[in-house]
C-alpha cells in the first residue's frame, strides 16, 4: 500500500529538492509535505 502511496506521492506532489527549497524558509504546508512524503517513502523501503 505504502509503494503505490509513494508513486502517487512523486507524480502529485511537488519536488522541493529540484525548486531547491530553503527549509528555514519553507512554509508550514511545504514542511507538512516534505514530512509526509518522507514518511510514506520511509514506509514502502520496509
Amino acid at each position: 500500500m505504502f509503494r503505490i502511496l509513494a508513486k502517487l506521492n512523486k507524480w502529485l506532489l511537488p519536488n522541493y529538492t529540484k525548486e531547491h527549497l530553503d527549509l528555514s524558509k519553507a512554509t508550514k504546508l511545504q514542511k507538512a509535505i516534505i514530512a509526509w512524503k518522507y514518511f510514506v517513502t520511509t514506509r514502502a523501503l520496509d
